[in-house]
């Protein structure tokens, strides 16, 4: 077996064993940056693959778990997501822990989630065309304001700030509702026309043919006529 194949097969090894730490993240770093890129596109993909599948078991498992050690386990799967590329995953991931944060905030103001974090979330989900979650996050971010609060500042400058933050925030989520709307119509127009390529290939033998015969029979009738005028051009003369 290559060093490599032992680095990989070390790191599954950590994963399945709840090594969910630094050095962990080490090791699968050192996996990607060691293979030709035909290889690392390969490793890349059977690693988004386990990686998924050993989240959503982990995540399970640590249910019970307290908020503090369950939010640790998704950090550490959010940074293992990034390094291997899955964005997808990382944002999902992200997304799970800021409204475990939200729910768990009543009880611990540690926890609590910020409008930046919210706002920064969505540029990032809308920068990798999440754009349903992008608007949520928005909604989050715009949540997080108090409208009787800001009524009640007297800091000019403190109302200022944030209701520069607020236009920035509703500027980006009308971004990521216009782009989420454009997307839903080229899904339905890609879904339409694979419907009606489905409908052509679906298209029986015997309609083909009565089709080509139908055409035939136009083109020889177009012939005849053209001949009797001639024909009758010619007894004329």
């Amino acid at each position: 077996m290559s060093n490599n194949n032992q680095t990989l097969s070390l790191f599954r090894s950590l994963i399945q064993s709840k090594r969910f730490d630094e050095g962990t993240l080490r090791i699968l770093d050192s996996v990607l940056i060691s293979r030709d890129v035909k290889s690392m596109l390969d490793v890349r993909k059977s690693l988004v693959e386990f990686m998924r599948r050993e989240s959503v078991s982990v995540i399970r498992e640590v249910v019970e778990k307290s908020v503090e050690e369950k939010l640790l386990v998704v950090e550490f799967f959010v940074k293992a997501f990034v390094l291997i590329g899955d964005y997808e995953s990382c944002l999902a991931l992200r997304y799970e822990a800021l409204v475990m944060r939200e729910l768990n905030s009543v009880s611990d103001q540690e926890l609590h989630v910020s409008y930046e974090e919210w706002f920064t979330f969505a540029e990032h989900a809308l920068e990798n065309r999440f754009f349903a979650i992008a608007r949520k996050a928005c909604e989050k971010a715009l949540g997080c304001f108090q409208m009787d609060d800001m009524l009640k500042t007297k800091d000019t400058d403190t109302l200022g700030e944030q209701t520069e933050a607020i236009r920035k925030i509703n500027r980006l989520k009308d971004i990521a509702m216009v782009r989420a709307a454009s997307q839903s119509v080229q899904a339905q127009a890609v879904t339409y026309l694979k419907r009606k390529l489905g409908e052509h290939d679906k298209v029986s033998p015997q309609v083909i043919k009565e089709q080509r015969v139908s055409a035939s029979i136009l083109f020889r009738n177009g012939i005849k006529k053209h001949n009797t005028r001639k024909l009758q051009e010619l007894q004329r003369l």
